[in-house]
């Protein structure tokens, strides 16, 4: 029997909850990834496949910083911001099969007192 290494695992739960997550035009998904040095945040129309808008670490509006929950409140904020320029109020949370803490999180708190709706 083989082991999975965690990014495998990450993946197999990434699969099971886009089955059930999925961003229409009314209410889009905003959809998080991270690696070690950047976080990153995407609002997508999956019926179109179009990205309505982005934000990560490496604009120009967020200073240089580690990965981390403080600059992942920035991204936060600075996607909702953009996405309630689009006129999006509301989206569905796509977590990327990460844990539900530290900067998914922190992410996802700065983006509600922004104004997004999930």
């Amino acid at each position: 029997m083989s082991t999975l290494n965690r990014k495998q695992v990450r993946q197999r739960i990434h699969r099971r909850i886009r089955k059930k997550v999925s961003g229409t035009a009314a209410r889009p998904r905003l959809a998080v990834s991270y690696s070690n040095q950047h976080v990153y945040a995407q609002v997508i129309d999956d019926v179109t496949g179009n990205t309505l808008c982005a934000a990560s670490s490496l604009d120009k509006s967020i200073e240089k910083g580690s990965s981390n929950a403080a600059t992942a409140a920035k991204v936060g904020a600075l996607v909702a911001d953009r996405a309630k320029g689009k006129n999006i109020e509301e989206v569905v949370f796509d977590r990327g099969g990460h844990l539900f803490h530290g900067k998914i999180k922190s992410l996802a708190d700065s983006a509600r007192e922004a104004g997004l709706k999930f």
